[in-house]
């Protein structure tokens, strides 16, 4: 039996103002993902089918591992403890975003990546801890805040050192269950970098 899910990523404009790489606004033009999970179909290394409409997908890479929403999924999964997608998945995109046209193409793809990645696997992660992946590949918080937030947002990246023994300000428990799976596949997998907390 499949199952069906849309996620839709807004366009940002960023750098308002004074606000340069803090300030970022979402708008009202979309790069939407339909993913179809179908337990029935033959599987692959990834999992994962991509394909695009639209008048934004010529040249982009249909490859999983190289196309920036996918990989930023199969990145997340393997955070997570999985490699590639737990079922076979056709994903699907439409792109209204025009590319390198300063509206956070790359940032909308990027938070699509993430939102898929926790949609399709499960992982229950905290907006928050979905905000720290983006920023691991996309290093533009005005953007990817906005996209993910939604609205008006400012934002910045801060250096935190998170060396010693720091007690967590809140002990969720899913936060505690997540954190425990992103070390165990760290250590079972070398290439696997994890984001640091609250980037």
């Amino acid at each position: 039996m499949s199952t069906s899910f849309t996620i839709n990523v807004p366009a940002t404009s960023a750098n308002i103002g004074p606000g340069f790489d803090v300030m970022g606004l979402s708008l009202s033009l979309y790069l939407t993902v339909k993913a179809r999970v179908d337990p029935q179909q033959p599987t692959t290394p990834t999992n994962i089918s991509l394909v695009y409409e639209g008048e934004n997908s010529s040249g982009l890479s249909l490859d999983p591992n190289t196309n920036l929403i996918t990989r930023t999924s199969l990145y997340v999964l393997a955070c997570s403890g999985h490699q590639g997608f737990p079922h076979p998945t056709t994903v699907a995109v439409n792109n209204r975003i025009p590319l390198g046209r300063g509206l956070g193409s790359s940032g909308a793809a990027v938070v699509a990546g993430v939102l898929l990645a926790n949609a399709i696997a499960s992982l229950n992660l905290s907006q928050q801890r979905m905000l720290d992946y983006c920023l691991m590949i996309e290093h533009h918080p005005d953007n990817v805040a906005a996209a993910l937030v939604g609205g008006f947002v400012a934002s910045y990246l801060i250096d935190v050192d998170r060396s010693g023994n720091i007690p967590e300000s809140e002990a969720d428990p899913a936060v505690v269950q997540q954190k425990q799976r992103e070390q165990m596949a760290a250590a079972a997998d070398d290439s696997v970098k994890l984001p640091p907390d609250n980037i």
